[in-house]
């Protein structure tokens, strides 16, 4: 039995196979990618599969029972690629489809939300059998500003006192690789976040903490974060989106305490100040 896995050079693809190799073996493994070459060294079979080659998509599903369709980065096609790839499963014969979402994706007033409620309803029309993995906010979202941070003397964003629950990446990475090489999952709907919870003045304060710093949480009107992010590059459309989402954050649109994450990966989700940790080496 093969199981393919789209987006499988992505930062969260990668970890995903490294998992799955543990469980599955390499061999039952194929990387779904736009360049093969890229997924060299994956160390698993792979197979030209774009999106936006519709051609290549029915051909790179041939002989996959189980495919974990990893959510695409391209904000604004996602509906469209995604319907592709629902519509190529259909037509190759997949058995299964497990599907990266959004936390609290039905009610989330984060921008992002939209095509993962779209890509949902499309699953769930699709007459395959599915997983949703309704995955939080990964911590390096905010741990790679760290060094800007720094160097800027303050940690600035709109969220106010929202609280956060996020997980590293390698915690979702193990949360895909434990459904996909475990029984009970099909038709599940999993709302996956971290175990701890906190704002970003904890955040700030646990950057403080670790590089004997003072470094304050400055909380900006949506517009002026923006604003900030425009001036250190960004284009305008993103760092607007980026503003916007930290406003959600401020509405709870991050926050979880359910612990499903940590009970589907049988250890607790990796703590904060390990995630500073590791991205201040």
């Amino acid at each position: 039995m093969k199981t393919g896995i789209t987006g499988a050079t992505g930062q969260l693809g990668r970890l995903v196979v490294e998992q799955l190799k543990q469980r599955l073996g390499a061999e039952s493994l194929v990387a779904l990618v736009r360049s093969p070459e890229k997924a060299a060294d994956l160390g698993i079979a792979s197979t030209v599969f774009d999106y936006d080659k519709p051609e290549t998509l029915v051909e790179g599903l041939n002989g996959i029972e189980h495919l974990l369709l990893i959510s695409g980065n391209e904000v604004g096609q996602r509906k469209v690629q995604h319907q592709r790839v629902i519509d190529a499963a259909r037509k190759a014969g997949v058995k299964w489809i497990v599907y990266t979402s959004l936390l609290h994706a039905a009610t989330s007033t984060l921008s992002l939300a939209a095509e993962h409620v779209e890509t949902e309803a499309l699953l769930q029309a699709s007459g395959i059998p599915y997983t949703i993995l309704r995955n939080g906010w990964y911590t390096e979202n905010y741990t790679g500003s760290i060094p800007g941070a720094l160097q800027a003397g303050a940690f600035v964003g709109s969220a106010g006192e929202g609280q956060i629950s996020s997980a590293a990446r390698a915690d979702y990475a193990e949360a895909a690789a434990v459904v996909l090489s475990s029984d009970g999952h099909i038709g599940n709907v999993y709302e996956l976040a971290g175990d701890e919870a906190y704002t970003l003045q904890d955040l700030a304060a646990e950057i403080s903490k670790q590089t004997g710093k003072n470094i304050p949480y400055n909380n900006l009107p949506e517009a002026e974060y923006a604003g900030v992010l425009t001036s250190l590059g960004l284009p305008q459309g993103i760092a607007e989106a980026i503003a916007s989402w930290d406003v959600g954050a401020s509405k709870g649109d991050l926050f979880n305490d359910k612990k499903v994450l940590s009970d589907l990966i049988g250890r607790p989700t990796t703590p904060l100040a390990e995630s500073v940790k590791a991205a201040l080496i």
